[in-house]
């Protein structure tokens, strides 16, 4: 039984272009199954993301994304009130007979409501699927009252009262470690480490994604890749920076690196000009440790 469903879930995730290994779809499955939250962690560009996007489409349901950066503030993530609104609205009943009660029933109402990622997650009629997307670069307070809200799954608005989820949503953390995470939240949490993929997963990867492109060129592309994460970089390329110059190699009609190709488009696996520089010095050791100069000849 376990392993029909993980199959049917590996079978949704690959028609929507995700290749999952063993490790991932299980720690999907689980969090499901069970509604705990999952904690992904691994360097940028390996797929974190990915992993909430895919399973939003495989399940035919929204994807509520929550972009966490420092400073963010709980009302940004709850909800805010539409002050002009409620401020046009008092002027407009300045002419009406009615309480200060009955006043603020009215502006403190849906309609003034302005719902933030997670207040949106906990109300919709469907259970959504909720990013919380790099959560290691909001402040440690924030990360206190998220706890919360992934604990009790209701939020309370003064004005209003208790709001509980209609439905619980699958909540998928990514983070890149730029800070260490409390124990508390890592405890609330499932947790799946995803890395650089090995270079048979990161060719089936972008014959999936980037289907056009020539199989030596691709099979080219993966085997650099693989030596350039070796180097020491500022910005290690991931698998998306590879999908970006496979498409781009593939624009072009080329069917087979060479060093000109690729001192010609460094820039689009690299983003620093120090690792730039460092590769290019680096080209024909790094020709050598791939293979393709001897597959050239």
């Amino acid at each position: 039984m376990q392993k029909e469903a993980l199959q049917s879930l590996n079978d949704l995730l690959q028609k929507q272009g995700y290749v999952a290994e063993p490790s991932i779809l299980m720690a999907v499955f689980l969090a499901q199954k069970l509604q705990r939250p999952l904690l992904v962690e691994g360097p940028p560009g390996v797929g974190k993301t990915e992993i909430a996007k895919v399973l939003a489409k495989a399940h035919d349901t929204e994807l509520i994304r929550l972009q966490c950066y420092e400073g963010l503030s709980a009302e940004q993530a709850l909800y805010e009130w539409n002050y002009q609104r409620q401020l046009l609205a008092l002027k407009m009943m300045d002419t009406e007979k009615l309480s200060v009660k009955e006043k603020e029933d009215f502006i403190f109402s849906k309609d003034y409501l302005l719902e933030r990622p997670l207040l949106q997650a906990i109300t919709r009629d469907k259970s959504p699927v909720l990013l919380i997307d790099e959560v290691d670069r909001a402040d440690e307070e924030f990360e206190s009252f998220l706890l919360e809200i992934l604990s009790d799954w209701q939020i309370s608005i003064p004005e209003m009262g208790v709001v509980k989820a209609t439905h619980i949503p699958q909540v998928i953390i990514t983070s890149n470690r730029m800070r260490d995470l409390s124990e508390a939240l890592r405890r609330r949490c499932f947790y799946l480490w995803i890395d650089y993929p090995s270079m048979e997963k990161e060719l089936e990867i972008v014959k999936m994604k980037v289907p056009d492109v020539d199989e030596q060129l691709a099979t080219h592309i993966c085997e650099f890749m693989k030596e350039v994460r070796k180097m020491k970089l500022e910005k290690v390329p991931g698998v998306a920076e590879t999908l970006d110059w496979a498409m781009a190699l593939s624009a072009l009609h080329i069917d087979y690196l060479d060093k000109n190709v690729v001192e010609d488009t460094l820039g689009i696996i690299l983003k620093d000009w120090k690792d730039i520089r460092d590769a290019q010095m680096s080209l024909s050791e790094l020709f050598e440790k791939t293979g393709v100069k001897q597959k050239l000849k």
